[in-house]
């Protein structure tokens, strides 16, 4: 008692100190910069607050804060923009809202979709912000009580996940969700090093796939190419729907729902490790599990959207809890908020708690505050960039891949990031065109890494305990938490295979012949049976143990779905293929010829660089392929040069190079 008391004061300053203009003024800036690089697909927390800590350096400790909470609080609500209207997500935290989000933009209801969306950011961010005020002193004995055996069913209990996201047949999902665990574990093991499905001969993999490539290649190249095959708007109806009144309804209608996601996503976002890559897919799953009609989920409910952005937004002031009380960052961006806080002076830690903390209250009221100012400025712009679901797709596509490009390129840095692009891309392409769950290969992929580290060493520890006595083993292995978090994600897999019928990326369910679907798995089962191969002759047991269990559980799973298709009509649901459905097949454009615009301005990158690349590519994509008259060729691709050079300007960021670059010396941009 004696410690609110002391606080209550200090949480009044730190407000009074918040709400000068000064700093309502660095905030907005914040608020501002999250909300530009919200909206621009692939880049995110990371990159916007790496932008900014040049400048925090010097700053007066509660301006620099101000900036950077702003930015940080914002960014999960900006980027429903691309998910809900491009079916792109913004960022990792936003992969779920794309489910229903963007099928409602199709039915014109991208107004309803996006207000709805901010409002329940706004409620999920005061909520952690809420939050992270009482866990300053309540929080330490629950994030200490986490160890290795809880943090590896915290990721088992995210991986369940696959099971309500498995689509019309479980076997597809656990193919689906395996093979992305699977591209998850190439490059370096993080225990003892071993190369798995590379050699220091493609140094380019030894690091392994970047998130930002492969959600980009899952989701954006996919619907890009199936949107631009059908040249019309993104929405169907040619209209926006109803204003954003009617969100705000839904909220209201949903707010328990909301409520509850908002906890997920605290929860999730206090647990060090976890992060934002998850959060939204637990919530999406409660969300599904819970409802008593769930057949439109997929295809366009609006509670699809509520969750996953009640609980994203959320878990940023619960990753400020281990962030602020430890100085372990409970996300990427986190991470970098760490180097702003040094930058500042400030040392976070149980210290800043007890001494600094006007400091500490400061950053939750920065939170609460910014989250306002962000969904405030969402809604009243809303309206107005709802319209680009109204415009001929043909037009936006260009200006989406040399974003996308772009982002791409800041993985690594290389023209390897643009390669991996165009081969998740296509692969991206063919599990939609099959039904393979996309959402389950993108959560594998998220999880693979920490699920195998923390695996790894809870077995070792374990291991080590059971030799020296069995009682102590089993009581490291199956403590209270464990044991609760393992009977939920048996519930989660139980419920999740029944209820997975009702999550559909598309509404039709054509099927074709026999041949296409088998080629296609054939090829998933010749990688899968060279990826366990490989794993076997790794020769460190704690490098080779995951990626073979996985492995031969997904290798066994589509040999599964081979003998069905052996046994099964062309009917049955294991041949579904969209390409002979109403979504793909009454495209007007081919599909390969599609892809082929993209794979050219690849392949021109690599040939001149990627400024030189849009100079030949946007001309020849809109007065070709749009079919504008020059005189607008001219303005949209001088329009689309000068963006991705502002952009990159502002960011301080390179373009990709080719083979003209290795043999000159061009000045920027050109370099």
């Amino acid at each position: 008692m004696e410690m609110f008391s002391t606080a209550l004061p200090q949480l009044g300053d730190a407000l009074a100190l918040v709400l000068r203009p000064e700093q309502l003024m660095f905030m907005l800036a914040g608020v501002l910069l999250g909300l530009s690089v919200g909206v621009l697909p692939g880049l995110g927390g990371i990159a916007g607050l790496s932008l900014v800590l040049p400048f925090v350096y010097g700053m007066d400790p509660v301006s620099g804060l101000a900036l950077m909470v702003g930015l940080v609080a914002v960014i999960p609500t900006s980027d429903t923009f691309s998910s809900v209207l491009m079916g792109i997500p913004g960022s990792s935290a936003s992969q779920a809202t794309v489910l229903d989000g963007f099928p409602l933009a199709k039915k014109g209801e991208a107004t309803r979709a996006l207000s709805a969306a901010f409002v329940s950011s706004l409620f999920g961010g005061l909520f952690g912000a809420l939050i992270l005020t009482f866990f300053i002193f309540i929080a330490r004995p629950i994030v200490l009580s986490f160890g290795l055996p809880e943090m590896m069913m915290m990721t088992f209990l995210g991986m369940s996940m696959v099971a309500i996201l498995a689509g019309r047949l479980p076997l597809k999902g656990v193919v689906a969700g395996g093979l992305g665990l699977m591209a998850g574990t190439i490059g370096a093991a993080g225990a003892g090093g071993s190369l798995r499905m590379t050699t220091y001969d493609i140094p380019y993999l030894v690091d392994g796939l970047q998130l930002v490539i492969v959600g980009l290649g899952v989701y954006a190249i996919p619907e890009i190419v199936s949107l631009l095959r059908q040249d019309r708007p993104i929405s169907k109806t040619g209209t926006l729907g109803s204003g954003w009144m009617s969100g705000i309804r839904d909220w209201w209608t949903n707010r328990w729902l909301s409520l509850r996601s908002a906890t997920i996503g605290v929860l999730i976002g206090v647990i060090p490790g976890l992060g934002g890559s998850v959060v939204d897919w637990i919530a999406y799953g409660h969300a599904v599990q819970s409802a008593k009609n769930r057949d439109n989920f997929g295809k366009g409910d609006i509670r699809g959207v509520i969750a996953p952005e009640s609980s994203n937004n959320a878990k940023e002031g619960g990753g400020l809890v281990p962030t602020l009380m430890f100085g372990i960052p409970g996300s990427g961006s986190m991470a970098v908020f760490l180097g702003g806080l040094a930058l500042l002076g400030l040392s976070p830690g149980p210290h800043m708690v007890r001494q600094d903390l006007n400091v500490t209250y400061t950053i939750v009221w920065s939170l609460a505050i910014a989250n306002v100012m962000g969904t405030a400025l969402c809604i009243l712009a809303s309206r107005q960039i709802a319209r680009l679901t109204t415009i001929r797709f043909t037009l936006l596509a260009p200006f989406l891949l040399l974003v996308i490009t772009f982002a791409a390129f800041q993985a690594q840095q290389s023209i390897g990031d643009l390669i991996t692009l165009v081969i998740i891309g296509v692969l991206g392409i063919l599990l939609r065109r099959f039904d393979y769950s996309r959402p389950a290969f993108l959560i594998g992929f998220v999880l693979a890494h920490q699920a195998e580290n923390f695996t790894n060493s809870a077995i070792q520890i374990a291991g080590a305990r059971f030799r020296r006595d069995l009682e102590t083993g089993f009581a490291y292995i199956f403590t209270p938490i464990t044991i609760t978090l393992l009977v939920i994600t048996l519930a989660s897999i139980f419920i999740g295979i029944k209820q997975s019928k009702n999550i559909r990326e598309n509404l039709e369910t054509p099927t074709g012949t026999k041949r296409a679907p088998l080629i296609f798995l054939l090829a998933i089962t010749a990688y899968l049976a060279v990826a366990v191969a490989d794993a076997w002759s790794i020769s460190r047991l704690g490098d080779k143990v995951f990626p073979l269990v996985v492995g031969s559980i997904t290798l066994l799973a589509s040999i599964a779905l081979l003998i069905r298709m052996r046994l099964k009509p062309e009917s049955d649901d294991v041949f579904i293929d969209y390409e002979r459905g109403q979504d793909d097949g009454g495209a007007p454009h081919g599909l390969w010829r599609t892809l082929g615009w993209f794979l050219g301005l690849v392949v021109l990158t690599g040939l001149f660089g990627f400024i030189l690349a849009l100079a030949l590519f946007l001309p020849l994509f809109f007065r070709l392929r749009a079919g504008v008259s020059w005189f607008k060729t001219a303005i949209l691709s001088v329009s689309g040069i000068g963006f991705i050079l502002a952009l990159a300007y502002i960011l301080g960021r390179d373009f990709p190079g080719g083979m003209l670059q290795a043999y000159t010396n061009f000045p920027w941009p050109f370099r």
